[in-house]
């Protein structure tokens, strides 16, 4: 354990991934497989909703602008080009976060991934980074049952990792649904990272206990919680 944190949960896309705008390209693909490109005002409102959901489960977001045909197309159609632009190498660790993740694991703190993508692109990325024995677990909304910001991801871990008290937990990620989630959760640390989607203001905003500059910061702040 580093202090009292046992179980780590660390978002992907943002946190501990870099994926250089893949979001906004998948984004940009689903929208136009079910042609929510046509008419700038619609464009525009839906560009605003996905920026203020980001964290979310991908298919909440599609459901929030689409009926329920349409945004089942959607979700495929941007599970599809995201893994696909993995495929083609647009997808890497931050730096240095496979160095945290083994560093975490080391001093006995479970980690735990969490991410709003559905299991098959979570899947596509951990191949791609050579994660699946770095990590104990990683969850998608599928798995836990709904997405952030409510707390079931971080709950699920918990339960599947034998982690029984939240203070033990850290939550860390780049969004205000991460944060959100987490505080939802009880987690004894909820930890933004300026590096991602949501800047500093934003994350200032909402309910954390820590602010840190990116995911390579996260060992001394749970030393120093």
């Amino acid at each position: 354990m580093i202090g009292r944190y046992a179980l780590a949960c660390l978002d992907m896309a943002g946190t501990t991934v870099r994926d250089d705008g893949t979001v906004d390209g998948a984004v940009a693909a689903a929208g136009g497989a079910v042609g929510l490109a046509a008419g700038r005002p619609r464009r525009a409102a839906a560009a605003a909703l996905v920026r203020a959901t980001m964290g979310w489960s991908k298919a909440d977001v599609f459901a929030a602008l689409l009926d329920p045909p349409d945004a089942a197309r959607a979700t495929t159609a941007f599970a599809r080009a995201y893994e696909a632009s993995v495929g083609a190498g647009r997808v890497a660790e931050m730096p240095g976060a496979g160095c945290v993740l083994c560093d975490l694991r080391r001093r006995g703190v479970r980690v735990c991934l969490t991410t709003g993508f559905a299991p098959s692109t979570r899947d596509a990325v951990l191949d791609a980074l050579g994660w699946r024995g770095e990590v104990d677990l990683a969850l998608s909304p599928a798995d836990a049952g709904r997405g952030r910001p409510a707390p079931d991801m971080v709950l699920a871990a918990m339960a599947r990792l034998g982690v029984e008290d939240p203070r033990s937990v850290a939550v860390v990620g780049d969004t205000v649904s991460d944060l959100e989630s987490g505080t939802a959760a009880g987690a004894g640390a909820v930890i933004g990272v300026l590096n991602g989607a949501h800047d500093a203001a934003t994350l200032a905003a909402s309910p954390h206990t820590a602010l840190i500059a990116d995911i390579t910061a996260l060992p001394a702040a749970l030393e120093a919680g």
